[in-house]
């Protein structure tokens, strides 16, 4: 009853739009309290949950996105993009998705594409002939990429929290986030084909060679970061700074950036890490709440008197995930979640990181569902127009996401082919 009656508060709180940090701290402490817990155990509970050498990677790829963003590399992949697809039907369309894809591989985070691309993208699209809802929805949906591909932040908390490979989770989610652009760029011919009004911009050889040289060393970002990552020359802690500095040393080169500018760049970065961080420490506090209470042995007990098809199961994962995906934030629904179903997945002989990719995608898709949403929000708020714009724009092209999830709980080892090649 105790447990029911904190997960009520839970909810109430989160209903009333309090922050979810401070939605799960409250009613975590209040527990603790009432059963004969001290705050010291509180504190030291929050404190341990934070000290993870693998989630230090978190500020420095936070950091190496927002170098990025400052840096202008959006707006040269644009200019690239567009000059390769300008008398392309629908050209724009497809420029949205490769610039998210191609952007992915530097910020890790479906919030900073969105804001960052979205200010970019939309109003040309918009001047071109492409309806508002439309343009909010391939931007939206193209923005989701980049928790999936690596780097990825929440793949760099699942294998914290997992005790699995961070290298061979980056692996196995490429060709997902691959995928998901192939599928987005499906749903945008479908649409263009109806659209006799949409204007191509023009080609010329001249601007593709101009704009491709302003994207040869952005896209040696990736090569370093992955690279280096998965040829086992750095952690993924060693590659986040590595990237920091080379995006650094771009941005001063390219004179996007002054030493002026360092300290915002940096005032942003620990405002969005202490955010995440902040969830992770009280979400572990219910977490903990959960342990003491058996609540992941009655979950295990429940799922596995349901079924011991390793397959059935992913299928039960990737529903559980997008209906918390669509209240609760996702960092904090790994915290709470992967040391729960990390077991019974090893019980029934589910590889782990089939497991961290479905979790993740699925969560994902949850920020472009109300209530929460947070990439709703932003789009929203960046572009100045209603939430129930950006998602009806955003609904068409959840399809192709959510047929990836079946492709991963159906055929993982389509997915596990790439860290199998790297020997992961």
């Amino acid at each position: 009853m105790t447990v029911v009656l904190m997960l009520l508060g839970i909810a109430a709180l989160l209903l009333l739009r309090v922050p979810v940090a401070f939605a799960f701290l409250g009613p975590g402490l209040v527990y603790l309290l009432a059963t004969g817990h001290s705050g010291g155990l509180a504190m030291r509970l929050i404190a341990d949950a934070t000290a993870s050498f693998p989630l230090l990677a978190i500020p420095l790829f936070i950091l190496l996105g927002s170098l990025a963003a400052h840096a202008g590399i959006a707006d040269r992949l644009f200019d690239f993009a567009l000059a390769l697809m300008g008398k392309v039907r629908g050209g724009l369309g497809y420029v949205s998705i490769g610039v998210s894809l191609g952007f992915s591989w530097m910020s890790g985070s479906a919030v900073a594409d969105a804001a960052a691309l979205g200010k970019i993208q939309v109003p040309q699209m918009e001047k071109h002939g492409y309806s508002r809802r439309f343009s909010l929805g391939v931007v939206g949906s193209s923005a989701l990429i980049a928790p999936v591909m690596p780097p990825s932040i929440p793949a760099v908390i699942f294998a914290g929290l997992g005790a699995v490979s961070t290298g061979a989770l980056f692996a196995a989610s490429v060709i997902p986030a691959v995928l998901m652009a192939f599928g987005l760029a499906v749903v945008v011919f479908i649409w263009v084909r109806r659209q006799p009004d949409i204007r191509d911009i023009g080609f010329s050889w001249a601007r593709v060679a101009e704009t491709g040289k302003g994207v040869i060393a952005p896209l040696l970002a990736p090569v370093i970061i992955l690279g280096g990552i998965l040829g086992g020359f750095f952690t993924p802690t060693e590659a986040a700074a590595v990237g920091s500095l080379y995006m650094l040393v771009l941005g001063l080169v390219y004179k996007k950036l002054t030493i002026r500018d360092l300290p915002k760049i940096f005032v942003e970065t620990v405002m969005t890490a202490a955010a995440i961080m902040l969830i992770v420490a009280s979400a572990a506090l219910v977490g903990y709440v959960f342990a003491v209470e058996r609540i992941p042995q009655d979950l295990a007990s429940l799922l596995l008197g349901l079924t011991s098809d390793p397959t059935l199961f992913l299928v039960l994962v990737a529903l559980i995930m997008l209906i918390l995906g669509t209240v609760v934030d996702a960092v904090a629904v790994l915290v709470l979640t992967v040391p729960m179903l990390m077991p019974i997945a090893t019980e029934l002989g589910v590889d782990p990181i089939v497991l961290g990719v479905l979790m993740i995608l699925s969560l994902m898709i949850g920020l472009l569902t109300p209530p929460v949403g947070t990439v709703l929000y932003v789009m929203s708020s960046t572009l100045k127009v209603p939430v129930g714009e950006v998602f009806r724009g955003a609904a068409p092209f959840m399809i192709p996401m959510l047929a990836i999830c079946l492709v991963i709980i159906f055929f993982p080892d389509f997915i596990l082919w790439l860290p199998a090649q790297l020997g992961l």
